[in-house]
Formats: structure tokens, C-alpha cells, sequence
């Protein structure tokens, strides 16, 4: 752990979003470089460079953890700690999270001018595509989890399927992290180390929470449809999926699931009786705004997170059951996608998001994955097609077709 007096980990106020500084954002996503830490959200962007210190991983809750690195940093100077990065689907894995040597803040990239200007189009490159598993077999283990839910096991799943890219030339991050911002500058956009020349990539839409003060938010989806090229198809599909009682239903559940976890931390909540919709490049999404005020000083961002997760948007309910039929029916390991990003500081604030949308990048490689919630009402064919579709955000991003 360095001692040096000069430690910049400070996140300065954000300036007035009236009057942001035009360029500020976006320098700092072209300024990124695999092993640093980027992250781009609604209220700010942050570019950590240098590791001052990591998280250690013991038998400690994370918060604890996380905690008392934060007090260790600033008794060796830091000023205003911040830890950035990632923690994996299942919570007893190892996170990567660390607090940078130096922190750089900005404006959120939407508040930026220049994040309208296009990126550079990725160049060509032979891709070599694996679907894990295969479709017909994602299909099948759709069919038999919706077949174990009229026997009343369960009544939801989130069942994810990888593709794996490799290409013979080497990945340029720095030109995805760019290709993906500039696509959903709204969202959440990140990049962040998570072993020796990998790391976690992607632009999700989703907030699992935020803690400003006593003020928290939630804004968890659930329910999706893939975007039209075409304006009047794209508009009927936003209706329909308002209109939808499989997908209401699914978000229903998940909302609740929250607004029970958040409730014994705060003194009174709000939650929209109905969801509304947000969009992405690729995808429609039923949303609610879930709001709250902590009693006293409260738990921090982390720790709400930490009770958050997972959700029933990215794991399934009742969460154990959910959970076997994950590990029995997916070939792959998830890692730290459906786990969380962010950053929290000492006084416990925090933003923390949903790890979907997203790849783990190794210098000549691709893991890319998606998800779909499976309840009774599913059909294997339309998840398969939604999975296809969440895809197409990293797809994009790296120019190549499925």
C-alpha cells in the first residue's frame, strides 16, 4: 500500500449540469487505457488510474471490506477514498475493486456535447463465433424450466447464454469502450480490470441502486423487447410491451423483490404503481423509478447493493431454487456478468449497476453474454430472439453480425 503524500483520489462536485464543460467527459473516455478504470454514469464520469489499494477477499461481508479499505486510504492520505470496479453474480467469489492512485471526475458523458460525435467505425476482422450452448440447446433448458413452473418448483429464471469471439488480430478496448458510449451515452458505460489482462466491458441501462446522502434510488427492469429500424414497428412494439401480461407480470415480481429489500432501510418509500419504458440502441425496457429515504445515516450504497443482489431480473424466484436451475443449466460460468459495478466513498454514498450488456475482453478474445427472464408465459423461440438481440450492443461495438 503506497504511503505518498501526493494520493489524488479526491471526486471533486460535479459542475453545474446547467453549464458543463464541453469536452470534459469525453477526454476522459479517450483518455482511457486497458487497466485503468472507467465509468460512465447518469450524474458523473470517473477515470481511475493506478492502483493505491485492493479489496482484500476473506470471509468478511464485502461492505466491511470495503469499508475499511476506504479508512485505510485516507489514513494514508488519501483525501476522499473512492474504490471503483466490479463484483461477480455470486457475492463469495473474489470482487475487483480497488481504489485508483489517482481519480479524475467529470460531467455524465450525456451532459457533454462532443459525445455526439460518432466514433470511429470498427475496421475488419475475421471473427470466429461459438454460441455456448448452442440455441436449440438454450431453447431446450427454456422449455424444461417453464415445464418445472407449471409443476409450481418456481416461477422464475433468468437463463443466459455466451458467445465467444477470437480474432487473430489483437482487441483494440479503448476504440469498444468509445463505440459503446457514444451508442447509449444515457447508460451506464464501463470498463474495468478484472485479472491480468482482462477485462469487464459494456454499457448497461440498468441501476441496481444509488445512494446520495439519505436519499436512494432503484430503478430496476424487467421485461423487454427488441427496437425496429423501422419508427412505426418500433413505436407498436413500446405499446405492446406495456400492454403485456407475461412481461408485466415479470416485472412486477422483480419490483417487489426490491421495494421488500430496501423497506427496513428507510423510513418511506416510493414505487410507481406502473412501470414505464426506457430504450436502448437495441431494446425496449418496462422501468420503475423505486425511491426511498434511509433512516439516520443508514447502510451505504454497497451494503443496499450487497441486500439488493441478485435481483430477480438477473437470477430468477425464489432466489435459491432460482439458482440451482442456473448452475444446472448454464455450461459456463458467469463471473461477474448479472454481478455489479460502481463506485462507493467513505461517507457511503454510491452508485451501483447491473453487470448486463457486457464482455470480458482478453487481448485476442470475446466473452459475450445475455440473458433472458423465463416464467410460464415464455416461449423458447422468443427468448432465444431477445438473447440474440441483447447481443447486438456489443455486436456492434466490435463489428461483427451473429
Amino acid at each position: 500500500m503506497s504511503t505518498a503524500p501526493d494520493v489524488a483520489t479526491h471526486v471533486p462536485a460535479l459542475a453545474d449540469p446547467a453549464h458543463p464543460a464541453v469536452g470534459a467527459a469525453t477526454a476522459l473516455l479517450a483518455d482511457y487505457r486497458p487497466g485503468e478504470r472507467f465509468l460512465g454514469t447518469p450524474t458523473r464520469t470517473l477515470l481511475g488510474q493506478g492502483v493505491h489499494s485492493e479489496v482484500p477477499h476473506d470471509e468478511r461481508p464485502l461492505a466491511a471490506r470495503v469499508a475499511q479499505t476506504l479508512t485505510r486510504a485516507r489514513a494514508d492520505g488519501a483525501a476522499s477514498p473512492v474504490v471503483v470496479g466490479a463484483v461477480p453474480f455470486d457475492q463469495s467469489a473474489p470482487a475487483a475493486l480497488a481504489v485508483p492512485q489517482s481519480l479524475r471526475d467529470a460531467p455524465p458523458l450525456a451532459a457533454d456535447p462532443l459525445i455526439a460525435l460518432p466514433a470511429e467505425a470498427p475496421g475488419r476482422a475475421d471473427w470466429r463465433i461459438r454460441q455456448v450452448p448452442a440455441p436449440e440447446v438454450y431453447g431446450a433448458s427454456v422449455a424444461a424450466a417453464v415445464e418445472r413452473m407449471w409443476r409450481g418448483d418456481f416461477s422464475k429464471v433468468v437463463l443466459a447464454r455466451t458467445l465467444e469471439l477470437d480474432c487473430a488480430e489483437p482487441l483494440d478496448v479503448p476504440a469498444m469502450l468509445q463505440r459503446l458510449a457514444r451508442r447509449d451515452p444515457g447508460g451506464y458505460t464501463f470498463a474495468l480490470p478484472t485479472g491480468p489482462e482482462r477485462t469487464l466491458i459494456g454499457a448497461s441501462p440498468e441501476l441496481l441502486v444509488s445512494r446520495r446522502g439519505r436519499h436512494v434510488v432503484a430503478n430496476p427492469l424487467a421485461g423487454s423487447i427488441p427496437r425496429s429500424d423501422d419508427l412505426a414497428e418500433d413505436v407498436r412494439r413500446a405499446a405492446a410491451l406495456l400492454q403485456s401480461a407475461k412481461d408485466l407480470h415479470e416485472h412486477a415480481v422483480v419490483v417487489h423483490a426490491v421495494h421488500q429489500a430496501l423497506a427496513p432501510h428507510c423510513t418511506d418509500m416510493t414505487v410507481p404503481a406502473k412501470p414505464t419504458l426506457i430504450r436502448t440502441a437495441a431494446m425496449w425496457h418496462l422501468s420503475t423509478t423505486v425511491t426511498g429515504t434511509l433512516a439516520g445515516p443508514g447502510a451505504s450504497a454497497l451494503e443496499l447493493a450487497c441486500a439488493l443482489h441478485p435481483t430477480p431480473a438477473v437470477c430468477g424466484t425464489p432466489t435459491a431454487t432460482a439458482r440451482d436451475v442456473i448452475r444446472d443449466s448454464e455450461p459456463f460460468d458467469r463471473g461477474f456478468f448479472t454481478g455489479m459495478v460502481g463506485w462507493g466513498d467513505a461517507a457511503g454514498d454510491g452508485e451501483w449497476v447491473v453487470t448486463i450488456r457486457c464482455a470480458e475482453a482478453e487481448p485476442s478474445s470475446l466473452r459475450l453474454y445475455a440473458g433472458a427472464g423465463v416464467v410460464a408465459a415464455s416461449e423458447p423461440e422468443a427468448e432465444t430472439a431477445e438473447t440474440a438481440a441483447k447481443f447486438r450492443t456489443f455486436l456492434a461495438a466490435v463489428g461483427a453480425e451473429l
